[in-house]
């Protein structure tokens, strides 16, 4: 639950979660008490029907007060930072797109069942530093903070 003191740490903005059929779009908050997944849109799989319909959501986030975040949309949701297990950074290269792993107790049985896996959008700048910054932030010393580069430029 928001207090009025809560204070914001860290924004991931432009990702996305690949479905069978579809591709949402979806910007993070990092507050000092939770940790804010903010659905901007979705496009279809399809090259006739793919677009970015993120854009103007992406907005909405961004001049939001944090207390509204949830109720922007509801696929919306919110993990309290006691309840997060790890994070992880999988920088990009020439022919892979980053990814961000998050897992995540689970206590509201939530549908994505304490895990999430996102991918970075053609648009995304590197946000390794981002996770660098948690890394070291105290109030996240409970959570497995990584950034893996890897190994080969092609893979």
């Amino acid at each position: 639950m928001m207090t009025a003191s809560e204070e914001p740490i860290a924004r991931f903005t432009r990702w996305l979660r690949q479905r069978p059929n579809s591709i949402e779009f979806w910007e993070l908050v990092v507050t000092d008490e939770r940790l804010v997944w903010c659905y901007v849109g979705q496009s279809y799989r399809s090259m006739l029907l793919r677009a970015d319909m993120g854009e103007r959501d992406r907005a909405l986030v961004e001049d939001s007060r944090l207390e509204e975040l949830e109720g922007l949309a509801e696929e919306n949701f919110a993990v309290p930072l006691e309840n997060l297990e790890s994070i992880r950074h999988v920088e990009g290269t020439r022919f892979r797109r980053a990814k961000l792993e998050i897992e995540w107790v689970d206590e509201e049985d939530t549908r994505y069942d304490g895990r999430m896996t996102l991918v970075s959008t053609s648009e995304a700048d590197p946000q390794a530093e981002v996770v660098a910054a948690l890394e070291e932030d105290p109030r996240l010393d409970h959570v497995d903070v990584e950034i893996e580069t890897r190994r080969w430029p092609f893979l």
